[in-house]
């Protein structure tokens, strides 16, 4: 490699490294000025001109949004929805995921056709039928009717095909020459050898459950039955609405997903990329 060479692959790295670090800069500044405006108090949040940082550090907002808010509520009706939404969502997509890939049975082929033209539809074209089902059940603003229509998720079901898909024969075949019934074979061989892979895809199922916000804003007219993302709409006093106590009830809702990112960064990183590549 010449001199000049290396000049020009050094050049190229250092604009591709400024480029990202812009892009990473515009990214984080919403975040960060949310969490600034957070701490301001509310004459300096709605001033015609920019300040990056507080003259006065208040946490006024914060005592408000937890003592003057049902955000405890809030936070337990998005973690059982989460949580529920979460394991059903795994459960069920491991079972079709397991016989789309190991069973042998009539329409399979057409079934997987069209688990995979679902990826077409947008979920928000559902958005009327599911009111529609879920009013006739008798299930708004309830746990259940916040749950049932998150459980649609064909990538999950999706990433579980192909791990099966990958795992050799061999242990199936010994396992059924063993006398053992799918179950067992899916318990006590397929699901020991993916737990990292269901770790992932639990972690990320959560996120998506724990951010929605259209279904729940829908599903959900009373004030003690909102998850945290709707519920932050709700947040305002006598007056009106306080710009600084919603980016503090907004910071809140979000801390538990933020936390739930840094510690199972690895793993959040691997079930999206698993994700990118079915939809890919």
């Amino acid at each position: 490699m010449t001199a000049s060479s290396a000049r020009q692959i050094n050049l190229v790295g250092g604009i591709i490294t400024l480029l990202t670090l812009i892009i990473a800069v515009l990214w984080a500044f919403p975040i960060y000025w949310g969490i600034v405006s957070s701490l301001k108090p509310e004459n300096e949040v709605v001033r015609p001109y920019i300040e990056l940082w507080p003259e006065t550090l208040t946490f006024e907002h914060y005592i408000f949004a937890l003592t003057e808010t049902q955000i405890g509520r809030w936070y337990i009706n998005s973690i059982a929805t989460a949580v529920g939404a979460t394991i059903l969502t795994i459960s069920t997509s491991m079972l079709v995921g397991y016989a789309l890939s190991q069973l042998r049975f009539p329409l399979r082929r057409p079934l997987y056709w069209l688990i995979l033209a679902s990826f077409m539809v947008p979920t928000q074209t559902l958005i009327i039928n599911h009111f529609v089902l879920v009013a006739n059940m008798g299930l708004l603003n309830t746990w259940a009717g916040i749950i049932l229509p998150q459980l649609i998720n064909p990538v999950v079901i999706i990433v579980y095909k192909q791990f099966f898909d990958q795992v050799p024969r061999d242990f199936r075949e010994a396992a059924v020459m063993d006398n053992a019934g799918e179950f067992r074979i899916l318990f006590k061989v397929y699901m020991p050898m993916n737990w990292g892979v269901t770790t992932a895809l639990a972690i990320v199922t959560f996120i998506w459950s724990w951010n929605s916000f259209l279904w729940p804003f829908l599903a959900v007219t009373k004030t003690e039955m909102m998850t945290i993302t709707v519920g932050i709409t709700q947040v305002s006093d006598a007056f009106g609405v306080y710009y600084a106590s919603q980016l503090a009830a907004a910071v809140l809702a979000g801390l538990p997903v933020a936390l739930a990112y840094l510690l199972f960064q690895r793993r959040v990183t691997q079930a999206i990329t698993l994700s990118a590549g079915i939809k890919g």
